[in-house]
């Protein structure tokens, strides 16, 4: 079952991430990274290809209340955003939980940013909102995905033991 999630008054800080709420004020910065080719592609959508295609989708993430947007500490700028996603098929009806879902933007890659970002939801959904579970998948074609997911591994080794298989997911 899907776990309830809003996250309109969550800011979770990391060393070098705010994760927090999208913004109306944030179209701008999510225009500039949602625009450029083969990063939506990475996470299943196509880039945007307008300001008003990027505004559909902000009022979208504002209204779900499951999406957190990545603000960059060092300049304010929204860089990446992080869902809880529903997921509908394949657990036991009595957990709660979500699958995670995440971009960045391209001149972000390879900063570990991410693996920063899922590893604070992670906590923060255990933690904080008693989920049962958290899956995250990625598609074969995407290697930095794919290390996300890896590096996330080990912030849930204790609790898949406790919650047995299926708690992570990479596929």
């Amino acid at each position: 079952m899907n776990a309830p999630v809003d996250v309109t008054d969550i800011r979770i800080e990391t060393e070098r991430l705010i994760l927090r709420a999208w913004r109306e004020t944030d179209l701008a910065d999510f225009y500039e990274y949602a625009r450029v080719e083969g990063v939506g592609e990475m996470a299943g959508w196509n880039h945007h290809q307008s300001m008003e295609e990027s505004r559909r989708i902000l009022d979208s993430f504002i209204s779900g209340k499951k999406t957190f947007a990545l603000e960059w500490k060092e300049n304010g700028k929204v860089i990446g955003s992080l869902g809880l996603e529903p997921r509908d098929a394949g657990l036991p009806e009595e957990l709660q939980g979500r699958e995670i879902g995440y971009v960045l933007s391209r001149d972000y890659w390879g900063r570990g940013l991410m693996p920063e970002a899922v590893k604070a939801v992670i906590d923060y959904c255990f933690q904080e909102l008693s989920f049962d579970y958290l899956t995250c998948g990625h598609f074969d074609c995407n290697d930095r995905s794919r290390r996300v997911v890896e590096k996330g591994q080990p912030a849930l080794a204790a609790l898949a033991a406790r919650f047995g298989s299926g708690i992570l997911d990479g596929e």
